[in-house]
C-alpha cells in the first residue's frame, strides 16, 4: 500500500465509480472480483471493457472489468474461458494481469477525434479515451476498448494506471507492502530464522562464509576474504566482503581505493584450476597515480599465481558497445518483432533483424569472453577486465567467462549464485537500468537481458551442457518486472541494505533477522510457481557430473577433465568491435585457417597463432559437456531467441510444434528411465549408496524431476493439442496482429518466398 506521502489533489476522486451512464441496459452481470495479494488494494476500476484479441474482428474479444491496483493492472473476463493447459500457472499473477513496473508506456486513444496521448504521472487527459494501449517491458502489447464503458470512468482508470506505474520513491513499490504483510502472516512457518527452502539454498554472498566456500571450491589458495568494506566504509557499490590477493594488506587497499572510480578496488571473480584468476576492476581516476597503482595491483595478482605468470588486461570500454548502443539495438529489435506487421516486412525481416545490431552485439560479448577464456585457460594467465565504473559491461563478460569455463555455473543453483555474485552483489544498477521508477530513460539499458540472450545462444549450441531450460531464462527475465523480490530492485548492495533496514524498522521486523526471510530473492521460486511448474526449468538432456552415457556400446561416465588446455568453439583471437561498430579489421580475421576451423577438417595451418591453435585443438576433440565451452561465433551461428522475442506474436506461434515437442518426448523418456532405475534399486535391495523406495513403481509424482511424466505404452505419442512453440506461455491477447496465411499474391508475383502457413512462417523466422 502506498503511504507516507499525500496524494495529489487530482486523484482525490479515485474511488470505484458507480456505473450509471452505460449506453444500453443489459441483464445484470455477475460480480467480478479481483484476486488480491496481501496489502493489495483496488485504486480504480471500470466495467464493460473489451479486451481486444484480434484486429480483423471482435468475435474473439473478451468482455469484463478493468482494474488498477497498487500492484497491477488486472482484467477480469465476464465469461472466463476454461483454464488453458498450455500456460504456466503463476501464483502471484493471473493470465490477464500486468505488474505496474512492467509497463513501458500507457497510451490513450480517441478514435472519433483522432487523438492519441502517452500518459505520465499526474498528467491531465482532455479527451475521453475510447481505447487504452499498454506497451509492456516483457514485449506484450495489450489493447482495451471502452466503447460500452462510461467515458468518465474510462478516463479515471487510465489516469490511475499512468499515475501508479510512476512511483515517486522506491519504497512505494508494492513489494515493500506485500513482503511486510507476508512476513507477519507467515511467522509460524519460519524455522530457525529462515524459510523452508526445499533443497539447496542459493548463496547470497552477503557474508564471509559464502565467499570462503567459493574460494575453496575454485582452489584459490592465494586469495582471501577482506572485510575493509564492512558497513560500506570504503565503497557504497561494492559488497561488504570482497576477495583480494593474500599479498595485499588491508591498509594498502584502503590507500589505493581513493584512486578508483567510486572507490571500487579490484574484485576477484573466479579461479581456474591452473591458478589463473579472473579479476574485475574500475578505472583509476587519477592519471598521475595510474601507473604506480596498477603496478602494485598487477604484482599482487601475479604473486597469487602458482607460475607467477603475467597479467593480461582487457579494456571493455574500448572493445564493446556502450549501454546506449545496446538500448538502441534492443528498441529496434523489439519494434521489428512486436510492432511491425509481418505482412509488411516479410521480405526484409531477417535483414531488419540484422540491421538492428542486437545479434551483432550479442556476438561481440560472446567473442570477447572467448578471448578471455583463451588467456585464462590456454595461456594460464590471470586476466583483469576493466570498465570505467565496473558495473555494466564487466557484469556481462565476467559472467559469460565463468559460464564457459566452469560447469558448476551451468547448473541451476550455480547459475543463480553466478547472477547473485556478479550482478547483484557487484553493484549492477538494476534500479536505473530497468528504470523501475521511470526517472531517467537515458540510464535505461537491457544489460541483463543481453546476458540472458548470450546464455541462450550457448544453450542453443550445447543443449546437454545446461541444467536449466529456456523457459527458466524467460521466467527469470519476466521476474525483473515483478517488484516483490529484492534481487532486481536495487542499484547497489548499500542501497539494498539501507532500504531493507528501513523496511524492517517500519514493519516491526526484529533486528538481526535475515533479509532473505522477510524480503526474499527471486531464487525462492516457490513464491511464484508450484513444484510441478518448477520442473519446467529442468533440462531433460542435461549431462551433469557423474552422468552415464553409452559410447561405442560401452557405458561411460562424464567427469571434469583437468587438462592444460580445455577448449572452445571459436578459433582465432576475436577482434574488437569498437563502440559497437566494426573497426578496420573484420570481426573475425579473414584467414583460411579460420574458415577451415569451422569445418570438419582441422588440419594445421601455416603461420597459425597460439590462439588459433588453442581453438583448433579444442574443436578437434569431442565436446566435454562438463568441460570448457565456447560458442561458434560466425554471424550465421547467432540465432534469434524466438521464445523471448516472438512468444506473444500469433503469426510466429507453431501449433503443436516447435522445441516443446522435443522437450515433451525427452522429458517422458527421462522420467521413464528414472522410474526404471528406481525399480532396479528396489529389486536389488538396499546398497550403501541407495535407499530403497517405498514403492516399486518409482518416486511419488510430486517428487519427479520432469514436467511431462512417463505413461503407458498404449497412450498416443502425438503431442497434446495445447502444445505451441510458445509453451508454456500464451500469445492470446497481444495487440493487433492481423492473421497471415500464406504469401499475398502480389508479393508472390514479385518473387517473394512462399509461406504456406503460419507454421512455415515461424520456421523461416
Amino acid at each position: 500500500m502506498f503511504s507516507g506521502k499525500p496524494m495529489k489533489p487530482t486523484f482525490k476522486c479515485y474511488l470505484p465509480p458507480v456505473q450509471t451512464d452505460r449506453k444500453t441496459i443489459d441483464p445484470p452481470i455477475k460480480k467480478l472480483e479481483p484476486n488480491l495479494l496481501l496489502g493489495e488494494i483496488v485504486v480504480n476500476e471500470v466495467n464493460f471493457v473489451r479486451k481486444c484479441i484480434s484486429t480483423e474482428s471482435n468475435q474473439d474479444d473478451l468482455w469484463g472489468k478493468l482494474i488498477c491496483t497498487n500492484f497491477k493492472v488486472s482484467f477480469i473476463p465476464q465469461d472466463a474461458p476454461p483454464k488453458q493447459k498450455s500456460q504456466l500457472s503463476h501464483l502471484l499473477l493471473g493470465e490477464h494481469d500486468i505488474p505496474l513496473t512492467c509497463l513501458e508506456q500507457v497510451v490513450t486513444v480517441n478514435d472519433t477525434k483522432g487523438k492519441k496521448k502517452v500518459l505520465g504521472s499526474n498528467q491531465k487527459l482532455k479527451f475521453n479515451p475510447t481505447e487504452l494501449i499498454l506497451y509492456c517491458k516483457d514485449l506484450r502489447v495489450i489493447r482495451f476498448c471502452f466503447d460500452e464503458a462510461g467515458p468518465e470512468s474510462a478516463k479515471k482508470v487510465c489516469l490511475a494506471i499512468a499515475h501508479y506505474c510512476h512511483p515517486a520513491d522506491l519504497q512505494l513499490l508494492f513489494g515493500f507492502e506485500y513482503q511486510g504483510r507476508r512476513y507477519h502472516e507467515s511467522k509460524g512457518d519460519w524455522f530457525n530464522g529462515s524459510t523452508p527452502r526445499g533443497g539447496l539454498q542459493t548463496p547470497i554472498f552477503d557474508r564471509p562464509s559464502d565467499w570462503d566456500r567459493e574460494i575453496k571450491r575454485t582452489g584459490a589458495s592465494e586469495w582471501r576474504v577482506c572485510s575493509i568494506n564492512e558497513g560500506y566504509a570504503i565503497s557504497p557499490s561494492l559488497p561488504e566482503y570482497i576477495v583480494v590477493p593474500v599479498s595485499l594488506a588491508d591498509q594498502d587497499l584502503k590507500q589505493y581505493s581513493i584512486f578508483y572510480s567510486d572507490k571500487r578496488i579490484p574484485l576477484w571473480c573466479w579461479n581456474h584450476p591452473n591458478g589463473s584468476a579472473l579479476v574485475r576492476m574500475a578505472s583509476i581516476i587519477d592519471p598521475l597515480q595510474q601507473r604506480k597503482i596498477e603496478q602494485r595491483i598487477f604484482s599482487a595478482i601475479t604473486k597469487s599465481h602458482p607460475q607467477r605468470s603475467e597479467v593480461f588486461r582487457s579494456d571493455l570500454d574500448k572493445s564493446l558497445p556502450n549501454i546506449q548502443d545496446i538500448q538502441s539495438a534492443f528498441v529496434k529489435v523489439r519494434q521489428i518483432c512486436v510492432l511491425d506487421p509481418f505482412e509488411e516486412s516479410e521480405e526484409r525481416w531477417l535483414s531488419s533483424i540484422e540491421n538492428s545490431r542486437w545479434l551483432e552485439y550479442v556476438r561481440a560479448f560472446l567473442k570477447l569472453s572467448a578471448e578471455i577464456v583463451y588467456h585464462l585457460d590456454g595461456k594460464t594467465s590471470s586476466v583483469i577486465i576493466q570498465e570505467e565504473e565496473d558495473r555494466d559491461l564487466n557484469c556481462v563478460v565476467s559472467s559469460l567467462v565463468q559460464l564457459m569455463l566452469d560447469p558448476h555455473y551451468r547448473s541451476i543453483l550455480g547459475f543463480q549464485s553466478l547472477v547473485q555474485k556478479e550482478w547483484v552483489m557487484a553493484g549492477h544498477r538494476f534500479l536505473d537500468r530497468c528504470n523501475h521508477l521511470k526517472k531517467n530513460d537515458k540510464e535505461e539499458s537491457p544489460l541483463f537481458m543481453l546476458f540472458l540472450d548470450c546464455v541462450w545462444q550457448m544453450m542453443n549450441q550445447y543443449p546437454a551442457a545446461f541444467e536449466f531450460t529456456e523457459t527458466y531464462l524467460t521466467v527469470l527475465s519476466d521476474s525483473m518486472w515483478i517488484p516483490l523480490f529484492s534481487t532486481f530492485l536495487f542499484s547497489s548492495p548499500k542501497q539494498r541494505a539501507q532500504h531493507l533496514m528501513d523496511f524492517a524498522k517500519n514493519k516491526a521486523i526484529p533486528q538481526g533477522e535475515n533479509p532473505a526471510v522477510y524480503f526474499p530473492p527471486v531464487w525462492e521460486w516457490s513464491q511464484q510457481f508450484s513444484i510441478k511448474d518448477q520442473t519446467l526449468f529442468n533440462n531433460p538432456m542435461y549431462v551433469g557430473k557423474g552422468a552415464a552415457c553409452v559410447q561405442n556400446g560401452e557405458v561411460k561416465t562424464f567427469r571434469r577433465t583437468k587438462q592444460k588446455t580445455y577448449s572452445s568453439t571459436l578459433r582465432g583471437t576475436p577482434a574488437s568491435v569498437r563502440n559497437g561498430t566494426r573497426g578496420g579489421e573484420d570481426v573475425l580475421p579473414r584467414r583460411g585457417s579460420l574458415v577451415s576451423e569451422l569445418k570438419p577438417d582441422f588440419s594445421p595451418v601455416k603461420d597459425e597463432s597460439p590462439s588459433e591453435r588453442f581453438f583448433r585443438d579444442w574443436f578437434s576433440r569431442p565436446t566435454d559437456q562438463q568441460g570448457v565451452l565456447i560458442p561458434l561465433l560466425m554471424p550465421s551461428h547467432m540465432a534469434l531467441w524466438k521464445l523471448f522475442f516472438l512468444r506473444w506474436v500469433p503469426e510466429a506461434c507453431i501449433p503443436r510444434g516447435g522445441p516443446i515437442t522435443t522437450f515433451h518426448k525427452l522429458s517422458k523418456l527421462v522420467d521413464e528411465i528414472e522410474i526404471l532405475q528406481n525399480q532396479l534399486r528396489q529389486y536389488k535391495g538396499p546398497s550403501p549408496g541407495n535407499t530403497p523406495l517405498p514403492s516399486p513403481s518409482g518416486p511419488p509424482s510430486d517428487q519427479r524431476r520432469m514436467y511431462f511424466r512417463a505413461n503407458s505404452l498404449d497412450d498416443p505419442t502425438t503431442p497434446p493439442d495445447f502444445f505451441t512453440s510458445t509453451f508454456p506461455f500464451t500469445p492470446v491477447g497481444n495487440l493487433c496482429r492481423r492473421s497471415v496465411y500464406g504469401t499475398p499474391i502480389s508479393k508472390f508475383l514479385n518473387g517473394a518466398r512462399i509461406w504456406l502457413s503460419t507454421e512455415t512462417l515461424a520456421d523461416s523466422v
